[in-house]
This record gives C-alpha cells, sequence and structure tokens, in this order.
C-alpha cells in the first residue's frame, strides 16, 4: 500500500544518516522500533509503495548529493526545514549559516512550495525576548522572501525533559525561561504574522490551536494537499492522522529512531540527552536496517520478522 513516508521527526536523518537512508532506498525497506512500546517492523521504501517522502532536517547541505539520487530513481519528497534565530546557547550544533544558503539553493531548485520553513520553537527568555524575535525574524523573513511560501511557528513545548535541560542550562549559563501567558504569546505570534505577510509569508501553528486566526492556520507538518498540489493533480486519497493533541499531521510512516540526534539542541523532546543521542551517533552502523541498532541486532531482528511473516503468508520486503 503507497504511503507518505516521514524522514523523520525523531532525528535529523538528511543530516547525519544520509548514508543509511539511501541505502535503505536500494534495499526497498527500513527497519523501525515502535518508540511506544517497542515492536519492530518493516516500512517499504519500494517507489511504487512510496506517495512522497516528507524529509525534516536543520541543514539540507550534507544531503544535496543524495537527494539528485533519489530525483534519478524517480521519488517525490518535500522539505520541513527548520532555520530558528535561538542562541547558540539553545543550539549550539547547527551551521546557521549553511543551513540558509541551502534552504534557498533548494528553493531554487525545486520551487518555494517545496519547502515548509519552520521557525520553531519560539523560547521566550532571559536571553530572546519578544524585540529579539520580532528583529531576527523580520530579518530571516527578508532573506527567504519569495523563496518560501509557508513559514511554521510553535513555543516550546516543555516536556519533563525538555525541563530538566532548562534547569541545567540555568544552572550552567543563567538562562531562565520567562512565564508568558497565553494571550502574550498570541500577541507575539501575530506580530510576526504580519512580518510574514509582508514577505508573501503565510504563517500555520504547529500544535497550537489558541494561534490561529485570521493571520495563522493550523500547520500540517505532513500535509496531504501539499503532496496533492505538487505530484497529482488527478487527485489523492489521504487521512489526517495527528501524532500529538491539535497535530494536524497527515497520515504517515516515520522510519526515525529517538535519542540519535547528535545536534544537541537543549530543546528537543526527542533526546534524552546530548550525550547518549551523541554516543549512539558514533556507533551508528548505515549497513544496519534499523537507525540507531548494530548491524548483528539488526539482522536478528529481521530474520525474527521473516519468521514471523512468512508463518502468517505474508508478502516479504526481504
Amino acid at each position: 500500500m503507497k504511503r507518505i513516508v516521514s524522514v523523520s521527526r525523531r532525528t535529523d536523518i538528511p543530516t547525519f544518516y544520509g548514508e543509511w537512508f539511501i541505502r535503505r532506498v536500494r534495499a526497498g525497506f527500513a527497519g523501525v522500533v515502535n518508540p511506544f512500546g517497542g515492536k519492530k517492523y518493516l516500512v517499504s521504501l519500494r517507489p511504487k509503495d512510496v506517495t512522497c517522502f516528507v524529509f525534516w532536517s536543520k541543514d539540507f547541505t550534507p544531503f544535496l548529493d543524495d537527494l539528485k539520487t533519489l530525483d534519478a530513481m524517480g521519488y517525490r519528497f518535500y522539505f520541513n526545514y527548520t532555520v530558528t534565530s535561538l542562541p547558540a546557547v539553545f543550539e549550539s550544533g547547527v551551521d546557521r549559516g549553511s543551513a540558509l544558503e541551502t534552504l534557498k539553493l533548494l528553493s531554487r531548485m525545486y520551487s518555494p512550495a517545496h519547502i515548509n520553513w519552520r521557525f520553531d520553537p519560539i523560547i521566550l527568555c532571559s536571553v530572546c525576548d519578544d524585540d529579539y524575535f520580532l528583529n531576527s525574524f523580520g530579518e530571516l523573513a527578508g532573506e527567504l522572501e519569495g523563496l518560501v511560501e509557508r513559514c511554521y511557528i510553535s513555543f516550546v513545548t516543555e516536556y519533563g525533559k525538555v525541563k530538566r535541560n532548562f534547569e541545567q542550562l540555568r544552572k550552567d549559563h543563567g538562562v531562565t525561561i520567562a512565564e508568558a501567558s497565553n494571550q502574550h504569546k498570541i500577541d507575539l505570534a501575530n506580530q510576526l504574522a504580519e512580518i510574514a505577510e509582508q514577505r508573501g509569508i503565510e504563517m500555520y501553528s504547529c500544535c497550537g490551536e489558541y494561534l490561529l486566526g485570521e493571520k495563522i492556520k493550523k500547520a500540517h507538518c505532513v500535509d496531504g494537499a501539499v503532496v496533492e498540489r505538487l505530484f497529482y493533480p488527478e487527485g489523492l486519497r489521504y487521512r489526517e492522522k495527528p501524532t500529538r493533541e491539535q497535530c494536524g499531521c497527515t497520515e504517515s510512516s516515520d522510519i526515525g529512531a529517538y535519542n540519535t540526534c547528535p545536534h544537541g539542541c537543549i530543546y528537543c523532546y526527542a533526546n534524552a540527552n546530548k550525550t547518549s543521542a551523541r554516543a549512539s551517533a558514533a556507533g551508528h552502523d548505515p549497513q544496519s536496517a534499523f537507525l540507531g541498532f548494530n548491524k548483528e541486532q539488526s539482522d536478528r531482528w529481521l530474520r525474527e520478522i521473516r519468521a514471523e511473516t512468512d508463518s502468517t503468508n505474508q508478502p516479504q520486503l526481504f
């Protein structure tokens, strides 16, 4: 069955795992461990089974040659591209200059409609207040005028692990997170939306319906309507399947793994901590079918899956 494949909400595959991904595309499948329960399963990456890839990254620069490979193989895809203005204390592992130039390049290679610019998250704190974000967003929007159509925003969600990281940030660097009311966030978001509108960019709110209004629409990061407009003018059947509260995403299969992204962003919900994520990345084997696991373990799981599918007469992917 054809499906949209998300690559990936859980980690930055284009920046760090391009070789692994292309190996999996050539093999025709990727293994996934469900992060909520541990079930192992396979996702077909064969062209006939992939409606579209939705790529997520902070910097597609290392992935440019891989995109050429995918183009030659006939795959369709678009980009969720995160470029924020957060101080380095929050995003120490991101080369923002390189990322911004590659975003511009991708817009020219494909089209502005292929890119969701994610100015996400917004973190109000002792080192970046409303004026900071209004000024920095204005500069970025000016650079991206005519190169993107959509901008996705959200205010940081303080999951338990994020709160712990913020507390450590306060101890280590004296940075304190501001207590901001929803009305304060609404007012700031609308000011950002006005700046975006002046640059021909529509603003969308990701998992924050309280921000919706005349100038801000509901975000669908994996968006069947965008896929249809870009690649299926004859029409595309799809349905929403939210991944969390107030999410508007279209149903997709994600092939990433938590605790594998070495960017080291303080606000990240997908890593337990920087140390474990970087250790996982350092020990990564690009020949493994399952991202974040060694080949020996991966091959054992593949044998188990093959035995199970054989016993139930299901078609094999490998």
